[in-house]
């Protein structure tokens, strides 16, 4: 019998699971390999001012990180990437370092920094999830470190002020973006038919941008564009989470052709030269990693949880990559 598993993390607003990106990654890797957990959303007191969430409890053992967290569910056999080849989990870990250090950035600055946001939705939002005092407190010290972090990563000479830093940090997350829109193409996940850490890398990044109602969203008027990625995460959510809703049924992806009058797509002529140097970055770190690293099939694993067939058709339209 499998131990049981509680997962801490920020609990479900604007329309998910839950608000926060490193619990989003963790909750859909957990419905894609089929671990069960119980959630317990977080209670911000003064006895856990200085914990880190997500955080996974299992027998007495916490695990914390994202990745961390994964790498546990596997040696409990709830492995989503099961069926990759060794190239495809090189590939894995390639793409996700790139949404680490490209997109990262810019989703803490919209939901952090920006000060529209900050003062209209993030704050709100996580104020009303602390009890007083902590309420005037959690959510300013969440925006420091945000801002923090990064100038820390982004802030080298000569940028040095937020201000400096903003128009790079938004460049490069178009450019993640647009790449991950080029790599998905019409296909309903990034290798092959079933989801793995990839796909709950990028929904856990995107499903915030996509669903919350930002008063500034210059980012989020970019990924509205690609609409490929839109359909991916509204297809993971009726999928993999409407069945957490009674009464509902999840609803497969499968892409489809563009609506009549629509301008063809050509793939080739969407790849820029940025996004060409991303996809090389990209490939010299996933040949990199597959010389080096196998963790993702290096024991024998539960089969990761094929979504419920039905047989519903979801209208999509492959995907533009905005310049």
């Amino acid at each position: 019998m499998a131990a049981a598993m509680e997962l801490s993390c920020w609990g479900e607003g604007w329309g998910l699971p839950s608000v926060h990106t490193e619990s989003l990654v963790v909750l859909a890797y957990a419905k894609f390999s089929g671990a069960k957990l119980t959630i317990q959303p977080v209670d911000w007191t003064w006895k856990t001012l200085t914990g880190t969430v997500p955080a996974l409890h299992c027998e007495g053992h916490t695990v914390t990180e994202p990745a961390q967290i994964l790498n546990f569910l596997r040696k409990q056999r709830y492995n989503a990437d099961y069926e990759l080849s060794a190239k495809q989990g090189a590939d894995t870990l390639a793409y996700i370092a790139l949404l680490e250090e490209k997109l990262r950035p810019a989703l803490l600055h919209t939901f952090w920094v920006d000060t529209e946001n900050y003062t209209n939705l993030t704050r709100p939002w996580f104020a009303s999830r602390c009890p007083f005092p902590l309420n005037f407190f959690i959510p300013g010290r969440q925006a420091r470190v945000a801002l923090s972090l990064i100038l820390l990563t982004k802030g080298e000479s000569p940028l040095h002020s937020i201000t400096e830093v903003e128009a790079k940090v938004y460049n490069e997350a178009k450019e993640c973006l647009n790449l991950l829109s080029h790599r998905l193409g019409t296909s309903p996940y990034f290798f092959g038919k079933m989801p793995g850490s990839l796909d709950a890398f990028v929904f856990g990044y995107i499903a915030p941008l996509l669903k919350a109602s930002l008063p500034s969203g210059p980012l989020k008027q970019h990924l509205n564009q690609l609409t490929n990625l839109c359909q991916f995460c509204d297809a993971v959510l009726k999928t993999y989470f409407d069945d957490d809703a009674p009464g509902s049924l999840p609803v497969p992806f499968h892409p489809s052709a563009p609506s009549p009058g629509s301008p063809p797509v050509s793939q080739d002529a969407s790849v820029d030269a940025n996004l060409q140097k991303l996809t090389q970055l990209v490939n010299k770190e996933s040949n990199l990693i597959e010389k080096m690293d196998d963790n993702l099939r290096s024991s024998p694993q539960h089969k990761p949880r094929a979504p419920p067939a039905r047989p519903t058709t979801l209208s999509s339209q492959k995907n533009s990559t905005p310049a």
